[in-house]
């Protein structure tokens, strides 16, 4: 049997058929649906996010930074 012929075939059954065979149907993938792996939390999916190729800045840098942004912003 073809898959049109199925398909015709199954638009002539009565809705109450149609959705037990949508049912058989779904039920029939589910193991395949499922993910073969854990799904990692939304932490663990943003490790690295922000990794760049360059060193770090040093406490020095950074108080200065933070010391630039203050007058910037109160000036």
């Amino acid at each position: 049997m073809t898959l049109r012929e199925l398909e015709d075939q199954a638009l002539r059954l009565s809705a109450e058929d149609r959705w037990q065979l949508i049912n058989t149907l779904m039920r029939s993938l589910l193991p395949k649906l499922q993910p073969t792996s854990k799904p990692k939390g939304l932490a663990a999916s943003l490790i690295g996010i922000a990794k760049t190729h360059t060193l770090p800045p040093t406490d020095e840098e950074v108080k200065a930074m933070l010391d630039e942004r203050l007058v910037q912003k109160y000036l």
